[in-house]
């Protein structure tokens, strides 16, 4: 079950990710959390696997979190529905800075563990991002520095 203390970790999680606070966005994280970008088909392990996450967005985009919806299921999972709102300002897996606004909708996975978030499951439509940012499919591979299988 999603108890008040899990609700509270990610409502400091989300207020340091939109100041883009790293730090404080990592200590809500579980030292061997997992995220997982089902869209671009990539995992990141550990903190320092969800720092080269963060990274890669908040270098390319100018990004918010505007939450929409929270389902919290009997096995502890919170499913969120929510947006990413910004401007493409820097580079994105080569891809050079637009200036174009986006809205990426997506639905988010969080687990948690020792009363931190655990890990990240992302899922949106990479193809809708690649479309507002003018880019061909064709064109874009996703290769971060810090990937595990």
């Amino acid at each position: 079950m999603v108890t008040p203390e899990h609700l509270q970790v990610v409502a400091r999680h989300l207020a340091a990710e939109n100041e883009h606070r790293m730090e404080d966005t990592l200590a809500t994280l579980h030292p061997d959390c997992v995220f997982e970008d089902v869209a671009m088909g990539l995992t990141w392990n550990g903190r320092e696997g969800a720092r080269e996450y963060y990274r890669i967005w908040w270098n390319a985009f100018d990004l918010q979190v505007r939450g929409k919806r929270r389902h919290g299921t009997s096995e502890g999972m919170l499913i969120a529905e929510t947006s990413y709102v910004g401007r493409h300002v820097g580079d994105f897996f080569g891809l050079a800075p637009t200036q174009r606004p986006i809205e990426l909708r997506l639905a988010v996975m969080i687990d948690f563990r020792d009363g931190l978030m655990n890990g990240e499951r992302f899922y949106y439509d990479l193809l809708g991002l690649l479309r507002q940012l003018g880019a061909s499919a064709d064109a874009f591979r996703p290769q971060p520095a810090e990937v595990a299988a």
